[in-house]
């Protein structure tokens, strides 16, 4: 470690480390536009010059390496002027549509005009006339007008896509980002393009004009679409007082994790985001039930409880049967395993989840579902519903997940249900299965809830909630674990299981692979 001196704060780096680097490590911020974290240095925008003693002129920030006793100012007068010189350059071109531009809010030249500039422009002639409203890609829009030639754009399709479907032609005032001729930006991460971009250059149609920035709030939560586990900002609407807003979840970004994700995340996880949205189930639904005219979040434990009992007391465990899925957490996943494996000894275990997608070489993998490690860890065989030896036998059936109607019709479904007794289905969403299970209980998503999961590289990620559930939707792990109390199978230790952090130090005592390392 060295130290050096930045507006006479006393500072210690890494050797080697950048000026802008380092002020960043000690939560100073210095402007910049052209850099990136992902990529090399480009030094084109000239918005991070600072002073440097003993130098004879300002100094780029984003490539100048620190030195013992170094000592900096990145808000002395001369700074100051230099970049509002930059700014003035950079605004003499640019076209003055804040108002109606789709990156107002996002926007770090507008950040940077309200700190460093509010000054009257001296520029009196014609402003250049480029393409606006230029169609790049899948969902990408550009407007040539308000480029600043940071080049981000064409560097990222260069250095992590290695696709080069953008670049910059001709030169001087000319000079422009386009895509080449007869080509288009076609890969599996275009939506990081908008997300990079500084200014109203590229923005996304997904978003576009749907509503304002400053209206979202954010939250950090774990993409479940593929096993990567890509770390994510969802960014929601919370509602206006007196309307509703037409949906809650507006964009997805990507969050960096440089073990998993780096900077990135891919356009399935960043446009896929309906999961949050559509055909959700937010109420109990009793189809047919004998005994109880109302069934709770706090009696349903119980009434499950009952009926378990009821089934393994006359033929063990032999007339009980489960399907699950990998979108459930480690925790939750976990607790099935303590009661149903472990406890009531049940064999007919079996998993429903998506069938295999599109995989790259990249971050997106062929698994749909975000914890299939994590099971396997924790000791499932993961078999596929066997429709057959799903109904034979069968009295009790508790099924997680909405994913049997995507693998199986109708028709097969309503023949093998027919045969079971009492059966539940813990969902998070309302389909035509529903009405074939005596009980649909709604369900949390893994937005909208704690615990963690387990990615398929083995890297255990725990996660908050993002997002409000909808209605009377819980998260699994507070009815499995209302249920172990129930079942009285080790009450005594399903009582200290209240949270998913408790839970998930019991796995660590348990199975060394969840032990906290």
């Amino acid at each position: 470690m060295i130290k050096i001196f930045i507006d006479e704060q006393q500072v210690e780096v890494e050797e080697g480390m950048t000026v802008l680097k380092a002020a960043e490590r000690a939560g100073i911020h210095i402007p910049h536009l052209c850099y990136h974290p992902a990529f090399p240095p480009e030094g084109s925008c000239r918005m991070c010059l600072v002073e440097i003693e003993g130098f004879p002129k300002l100094e780029l920030a984003c490539s100048t390496v620190v030195k013992e006793d170094m000592k900096i100012s990145i808000k002395s007068a001369r700074v100051v002027e230099a970049r509002k010189a930059v700014l003035e350059f950079l605004l003499a071109e640019h076209p003055l549509d804040c108002p109606i531009c789709d990156k107002a809010g996002d926007c770090k030249l507008q950040d940077y005009y309200d700190e460093y500039g509010l000054f009257e422009s001296k520029f009196s002639e014609t402003k250049e006339k480029r393409e606006k409203k230029l169609k790049i890609g899948k969902t990408l829009i550009l407007d040539q007008e308000r480029c600043i030639l940071c080049t981000r754009c064409v560097r990222f399709l260069k250095e992590v896509t290695k696709t080069q479907e953008l670049g910059v032609f001709h030169r001087g005032i000319d000079a422009e980002v386009n895509i080449y001729e007869g080509a288009a930006v076609l890969n599996n991460y275009t939506g990081n393009l908008a997300q990079i971009c500084p200014v109203g250059a590229i923005t996304d149609e997904d978003f576009r004009f749907k509503t304002r920035s400053w209206f979202l709030k954010e939250g950090e939560s774990i993409c479940p679409l593929c096993s990567r586990g890509c770390n994510i900002l969802i960014e929601y609407h919370p509602g206006f007082p007196r309307f509703e807003v037409p949906r809650r979840a507006y964009r997805i970004k990507a969050r960096e994790n440089p073990e998993v994700n780096g900077f990135w995340v891919c356009d399935r996880g960043k446009y896929g985001y309906s999961y949050l949205e559509e055909g959700r189930a937010d109420k109990i639904i009793l189809n047919k039930i004998e005994g109880k005219d109302v069934l709770t979040w706090e009696n349903i434990s119980e009434y499950l409880g009952e009926k378990i009992k009821r089934v393994s007391s006359a033929k063990k465990t032999s007339g009980i049967a489960l399907v699950l899925h990998t979108w459930l957490s480690n925790e939750e996943l976990f607790l099935i395993h303590k009661i149903f494996r472990k406890g009531l000894k049940v064999k007919k275990i079996f998993f429903a989840d998506l069938p295999q997608g599109e995989a790259d070489e990249y971050l997106l993998t062929s698994e749909t579902s975000p914890n299939r490690r994590g099971a396997q860890e924790i000791g499932f065989d993961i078999k596929a519903v066997n429709l057959d030896a799903l109904a034979k036998g069968t009295d009790f059936l508790l099924a997680f997940g909405p994913f049997l109607s995507g693998l199986f019709s109708l028709k097969a479904l309503k023949e093998v249900l027919s045969k079971v007794k009492r059966k539940v289905l813990i969902s998070s969403y309302l389909n035509e299965v529903n009405s074939l299970f005596d009980i649909v209980i709604p369900a949390a998503l893994i937005a909208e809830k704690e615990g963690s999961l387990t990615n398929v590289d083995g890297v255990i990620q725990s996660f908050k909630p993002a997002l409000e559930p909808p209605g009377e939707s819980l998260p699994e792990w507070k009815v499995l674990a209302d249920l172990g109390k129930e079942l009285g199978t080790d009450s005594k230790l399903f009582e200290d299981l209240n949270s998913p952090g408790a839970i998930l130090g019991e796995m660590g005592k348990e199975i060394p692979f969840f032990k906290k390392k």
